[in-house]
């Protein structure tokens, strides 16, 4: 009986530790995580002991046992200057990290399959584990600098290594010095350096006009067109040009050539995919009539086309300061496409009516013909709405027209601040390079209430489209923004009370309108620019869905891309469905095919146009670095816009930012304090806050590293 009751307590005992996950813990430690009663702990000693002995849990050298979790994943290696890296898996999670030793030959964007540790890790760490398999490389060609005394090339991107070996007679004669793509021929086993091979050299690493190709070759973006995409643009642009483009044959495209007509760019806009017109009645209250016509691009681009495979390829267009690669060839986005004044152009169109309170009353979609009176610039508009001689504004027609849509877009612009619409308001770099792509001028691009108002008239159209859509229940492509994940909202709430602001959350929910109130009590203050910035990055990320999921930003339940297709993918997809559907075409068999390919166009346009963002983020933060190669020695005013333990950031006035090291603080000890951004000198108890002004010298900017160093002025 006795012998029955201990066996009872022992498999009592079995049971509780094989249900239970734990971190390393000695004896004493599970006893008291179990609740193991102090004359039951000889038992658990023993029932320990065999598990052990049967596989079931480890003992560590220092005496802890660990319960294994033996099990592998599959995921993407990223990689790290440092040697070790991590593994990002969809089946877990967390990343996986993977200690120096235990890489085991992987590259950074190899597939790859890791036995994870057999723990549970520590609070705040992240599970470990070992590269077990290579499934397939990730990395062929990668872009670096050839260093001809010791035959081999430093990879652009750290986190590809520090070295690949070039074999003699594998160099194509590059120079030293020389910024060159390398084919990888092997990555090495053991302790032997990984080899390669040049393929092409791209220029000398410190000419400017090499930055930009060699960042476009890293990410896989050709500047060039392939032959048969290049003879099909064109042609199209023969045909066009001969007189046949614009036969409507059998179309029933709509003539619109008699309506004033104006495209609003910058000055050196090239592709012209938007136009607009503009009426006003005040019969049965006040009506504006808006058109918002653009290029028909899928009349050109036909599905499956060499055209259409490339641009699906691209995704989008990408614009840095001393080029483009546009995602059409110039026959298509600088001609036939571009909505060039005083050339006829095919369009489509959605005319849309709104009240006095932006409300859509009424709408149409239509293949159209438009002719394009005036071609207006953001500078020339504004000098109009600003009373200034201009002479974009000699013509009556343009002026009253000019001052029509600063009244439209007002009342637009009222409705989506009364349902929550957020507008983040940071100035963009801009960028002016010479002949050689070097950069003479670097400031803010700043907003103007020219650039605002045409966009208030593309949202209506992309909501507007986008509504119309969803209700005809039509596979469509939309542009989603989720709302923030409750744990960022929570830590954003945190953050805010830092700095004497609250928002208002609901279980884990967040309404726009929050966000919107926050950035307006901020206008003004020292800490504007740097708690936008932390808001913004608590917000998801827009992308492309089969499904309309509404976005957070516009406080929108509807919307789309619909305004560009000559430099989006999307907006040239959902064209096709919109042309299909006005011709009646759209049957069972094509609403099936676009059900099939629309969630695969969505996954690969989002990952296209972040692949975009980077380039125009990396090509910018070269330029800049150049700008500040001849500025060593200078002194300007800035703002801290970040904190870490390491130092702080601060941006100055044309949009450059630097970092200053702790090092360069040497009239105190610096301690960090997270909770409230700031450091604070440990004797003197000097205070670096967010949002400080501060005057600061220009130490040193390093082209490899990518990085821009300052000091105090006082500590120079």
């Amino acid at each position: 009986m006795e012998r029955s009751l201990k066996e009872q307590r022992k498999e009592n005992i079995r049971q509780m530790i094989l249900s239970e996950e734990y971190v390393p813990m000695k004896i004493r430690e599970i006893a008291v995580f179990m609740s193991v009663s102090r004359e039951d702990r000889p038992l658990l000693k023993e029932i320990l002991d065999e598990l052990v002995a049967e596989g079931v849990i480890e003992l560590t050298a220092r005496g802890k046992y660990v319960k294994p979790v033996n099990r592998t994943v599959t995921g993407t290696f990223i990689g790290h200057a440092r040697g070790f890296g991590f593994v990002s898996s969809d089946e877990t999670e967390e990343d996986i990290f993977i200690p120096a030793p235990y890489v085991n030959g992987a590259f950074h964007g190899d597939t790859v399959r890791v036995r994870v540790a057999p723990y549970v890790p520590e609070e705040g760490k992240r599970p470990e584990g070992m590269v077990l398999k290579i499934l397939s490389r990730g990395t062929k060609t990668l872009i670096g600098t050839y260093l001809k005394e010791s035959g081999f090339v430093v990879p652009d991107d750290s986190r590809l290594g520090r070295g690949i070996h070039i074999m003699a007679g594998k160099t194509m004669q590059a120079s030293d010095a020389d910024k060159v793509t390398v084919a990888i021929t092997s990555y090495g086993e053991g302790r032997r350096k990984p080899e390669g091979k040049i393929i092409e050299i791209l220029g000398n690493a410190m000419d400017p006009a090499t930055d930009t190709l060699s960042v476009l070759r890293s990410l896989g973006i050709d500047e060039t067109f392939p032959k048969a995409a290049l003879e099909q643009a064109k042609e199209a642009a023969r045909v066009f040009e001969s007189g046949q483009g614009l036969e409507n044959k059998g179309s029933k495209r709509e003539d619109l050539r008699d309506w004033f007509t104006v495209t609003i760019d910058g000055e050196d806009a090239r592709d012209l995919d938007d136009a607009v017109t503009l009426k006003k009645t005040e019969k049965d209250g006040v009506r504006y009539e808006l058109g918002v016509h653009i290029a028909d691009v899928s009349h050109y681009v036909t599905e499956d086309s060499a055209l259409d495979i490339e641009a699906r390829h691209r995704g989008t267009s990408v614009y840095l300061p001393d080029m483009v690669v546009p995602m059409l060839p110039g026959e298509l986005s600088n001609g036939i496409c571009s909505l060039n004044a005083g050339e006829d152009r095919l369009a489509l169109s959605c005319i849309m009516t709104f009240d006095s309170r932006g409300n859509v009353t009424d709408h149409r979609i239509t293949e159209s013909v438009i002719h394009v009176d005036h071609r207006l610039s953001y500078t020339g508009v504004q000098a109009i709405l600003d009373g200034h001689s201009h002479p974009e504004g000699e013509t009556p027609a343009v002026v009253d027209l000019c001052f029509l849509m600063r009244e439209a877009a007002a009342v637009l612009k009222e409705r989506r601040r009364r349902r929550g619409s957020i507008e983040f308001d940071f100035p963009e770099s801009k960028i002016k390079v010479d002949d050689r792509g070097y950069p003479v001028e670097i400031e803010p691009y700043l907003r103007t209430e020219a650039t605002d108002l045409i966009e208030d008239f593309m949202l209506l159209a992309n909501e507007t489209v986008a509504e119309d859509y969803y209700w005809q229940e039509l596979p469509f492509l939309y542009r989603v923004h989720e709302e923030p994940a409750p744990d960022r909202i929570r830590q954003l709430a945190v953050l805010l009370g830092n700095f004497g602001y609250h928002i208002k959350t609901g279980r884990d929910k967040l309404h726009p309108k929050e966000i919107q109130k926050l950035l307006f009590s901020l206008e003004g203050e020292p800490e504007e620019a740097l708690i936008s910035r932390l808001t913004l990055r608590t917000m998801s990320r827009a992308r492309y869905a089969p499904e309309s999921l509404g976005h957070f930003g516009l406080s929108a339940d509807y919307y789309t891309h619909f305004t560009s297709p000559i430099r989006r993918y999307p907006d040239l997809q959902i064209h096709r469905i919109i042309k299909e559907n006005l011709k009646g075409k759209l049957d069972e068999k094509r609403i099936s095919h676009y059900e099939k390919i629309l969630p695969d166009v969505a996954r690969t346009s989002s990952e296209l146009e972040r692949r975009a963002d980077q380039a125009e983020r990396e090509v910018d933060k070269l330029k800049k670095v150049e700008y500040m190669q001849e500025r060593i020695g200078s002194h300007y005013d800035g703002v801290i816009s970040g904190i870490t333990g390491r130092g702080f950031f601060v941006e100055l006035p044309n949009t450059v930012e630097g970092f200053v090291p702790v090092e360069y603080l040497m009239d105190d000890y610096y301690l960090y304090d997270a909770e409230n951004y700031c450091l604070t000198g440990d004797l003197h108890k000097r205070k670096y806050t967010l949002g400080q002004k501060i005057r600061i010298m220009v130490v040193s900017a390093d082209k490899v590293l990518k990085t821009i160093e300052f000091a105090p002025e006082e500590e120079e």
